[in-house]
């Protein structure tokens, strides 16, 4: 913490000055504090002016002109206390979300992390040689041993292989390839070795291509713009000319100081960052980092929500979901598959085996279990020789043609050489994606979009489930970023974890990461990390941002309100400076409090809290919405 606090030198230097100060007055050289104070408010003035100068070069202006006029103001009419707030609330304010935004990037890591850096080339004696994975050409034939990833783009030379393709495609559900097959960099290999002829370079290859595009996505942001520089520049030469006007009317120059006394510009300087404080701390405490204040108030505009299938709208585990015996009861056929399953390495295995322990089942022993890779797995059961895998292996064994189910991976058995069934497993969709979809409607979002690499039939299950308008399937990162890229109407959020989100994550308007379970590539290029695994948080991300805005603007307005009405009044000669001074404190105050209403929800939050807890209790989701 005295690390972060030494890099912000004008914060210390303002509570050194306040507690130097303080001292002075108590101890009764009210001159010497005012002077301590209005020489240190006059090096922030200085400080401030050569920024502004720097932003207007840059064609940027606002609040720091407005800074620099009010601390000005405040140090001529003797003032020198409020001068020394506005300095610290304008250094503070920015430390604040230097820190909130340092506090979300320390969890993350880089995209490159996971990127491939060797390659195993057969020489020409026939053996693994480990090179750079830049070395690798066009033609040359690699080794990619168990559990490693495609270091480059490829077809297989092996008879087949299973491999994870949900980092590229999305997909939980482990794929299987055959001699011949195109294989992508970044899918990771299953259990047993294969050999890869490579198709492209790396810098060609599909995870090099990821990278490429969250680089331009993230490059390819504008700044954001803070709140208080929209009204900022009017409110200081309305101010200005108000005061000067009734000096001129007047003939009494006194009346300069009574008016810009009470031309307070805390509505401004300090109304927006306490309500964006407020709002990203609220957002932390529901498992929301937002990095930046700018993020809320793209969230609040938010028109169009896209999300990513797996891992987002549903588990991404596959999980059983039904069981189709014939000839024998489902559970016999469940516990049979579980037995010879418990002995296999194939991803799906671990679903069957999870499924019949979780229905409370003994999965018992098997033996002479033999395992055909990509294939299936054949053991002996009670006596019985139970056969499981894939449709085709199954009915070499059996000679039946076994159903193919539409939406699921089927897992099929056959039991001493008679088809007995299959178990459909599938990637379940979450308990609360529905009630997500209903409350990000009602907080405004007029469309919903999913953007999947699964095929066209798996995509539509699981939108006609979840309530989604526009389905978006066999995408690849690139087709998901022109998706976001033409999307309407905007402002456009995006939610999904992985590595293949990150591209679309920095291209979206708004990204939000399932940071609890996904890829830090994901996290890295978001806006928003969700750090529970519950999708419901994006809607009250949603909901946060609105309210934020609401109070931020809110604050400003009643600030503005009553300056610029005791300016009036001050103009007129009705309201001394001594008085006008006491009074500016009060609209501070009253700026300050309301914008701290920012950290709890409205009524009508809580009223969203209260339904959406309703209906994610009867789905059996986390109901915990109304912080």
């Amino acid at each position: 913490m005295r690390l972060r606090l030494l890099a912000y030198p004008v914060v210390l230097a303002t509570l050194a000055v306040a507690l130097v100060g303080g001292v002075l007055e108590l101890s009764g050289h009210g001159t010497a504090a005012r002077w301590v104070v209005s020489a240190f408010a006059a090096v922030v003035v200085v400080r401030q002016v050569r920024g502004m100068v720097a932003d207007l070069r840059a064609g940027s202006y606002g609040v720091d002109l407005l800074a620099a006029t009010a601390i000005v103001a405040t140090v001529a009419v003797g003032e020198y206390w409020a001068a020394l707030v506005v300095c610290l609330m304008l250094s503070g304010g920015e430390a604040l979300e230097d820190y909130a935004a340092g506090r979300a990037r320390r969890e993350l890591t880089g995209l490159l992390e996971n990127a491939p850096r060797t390659a195993h080339l057969r020489d020409g004696a026939g053996q693994p040689v480990d090179v750079p994975v830049e070395r690798v050409a066009v033609g040359d034939l690699l080794v990619v041993r168990p559990f490693e990833v495609v270091p480059v783009d490829g077809v297989l030379e092996s008879d087949g292989a299973t491999l994870d393709e949900s980092s590229l495609t999305g997909e939980s559900l482990p794929v299987e390839h055959a001699r011949g097959d195109g294989l992508l960099s970044g899918s990771v290999n299953g259990g047993d070795a294969i050999e890869v002829r490579a198709t492209a370079a790396a810098a060609q290859s599909q995870y090099q291509r990821i990278i490429e595009l969250v680089r331009e996505a993230q490059d390819s942001k504008a700044p954001f713009v803070r709140l208080a520089d929209r009204v900022a520049v009017p409110f200081t030469l309305g101010a200005l000319a108000l005061a000067v006007g009734a000096w001129l009317v007047s003939g009494d120059p006194t009346r300069l100081a009574e008016v810009l006394v009470v031309a307070t510009p805390c509505p401004l300087i300090i109304a927006a960052p306490v309500a964006f404080m407020g709002g990203m701390s609220r957002a932390a405490r529901a498992g929301i980092i937002v990095k930046s204040s700018g993020t809320l108030e793209r969230l609040a505009r938010a028109r169009t929500a896209a999300f990513d299938k797996t891992g987002t709208l549903t588990y991404g585990q596959p999980r059983v979901t039904q069981i189709h015996a014939e000839g024998m009861d489902t559970d016999r056929l469940l516990r049979l598959a579980a037995a010879v399953e418990q002995y296999s390495s194939h991803p799906l295995a671990d679903a069957v085996v999870d499924r019949a322990r979780q229905d409370g089942h003994p999965v018992p022993a098997a033996d002479d279990v033999e395992e055909v890779p990509a294939h299936g797995v054949r053991g002996t059961v009670d006596g019985q020789v139970v056969v499981v895998g894939s449709a085709r292996y199954v009915a070499r064994e059996t000679g039946a043609t076994p159903p193919r189910p539409a939406g699921v991976t089927g897992v099929h058995v056959a039991v001493d050489g008679h088809y007995a069934g299959y178990l459909a497993l599938a990637d379940e969709l979450r308990a609360e994606t529905r009630a997500t979809m209903a409350s990000l409607r009602r907080a405004g979002i007029r469309t919903t979009i999913m953007l999947t690499g699964d095929g066209e039939h798996v995509a539509r299950h699981i939108a006609d489930q979840a309530g989604i308008d526009d389905v978006r399937a066999d995408l690849l990162p690139q087709d998901k970023v022109e998706a976001i890229r033409t999307a309407r109407p905007r402002p456009v959020m995006m939610v999904g974890d992985g590595v293949n989100d990150a591209p679309v994550l920095a291209a979206a308007d708004v990204g939000i990461a399932m940071g609890a379970r996904g890829a830090s590539a994901a996290s890295e290029s978001a806006d928003v990390v969700i750090t529970v695994d519950d999708l419901a948080r994006a809607a009250q991300a949603v909901h946060i941002g609105r309210r934020t805005m609401r109070v931020a603007w809110q604050a400003i307005g009643i600030g503005i309100t009553l300056s610029v009405g005791l300016m009036v009044l001050a103009a007129t000669g009705g309201l001394p400076a001594l008085a006008g001074a006491w009074l500016q404190e009060a609209v501070d105050l009253a700026t300050i409090l309301w914008a701290l209403l920012a950290v709890r929800p409205s009524r009508s939050e809580r009223a969203e809290g209260v339904r959406m807890a309703a209906e994610l209790t009867g789905a059996g989701a986390d109901p915990a919405l109304t912080r």
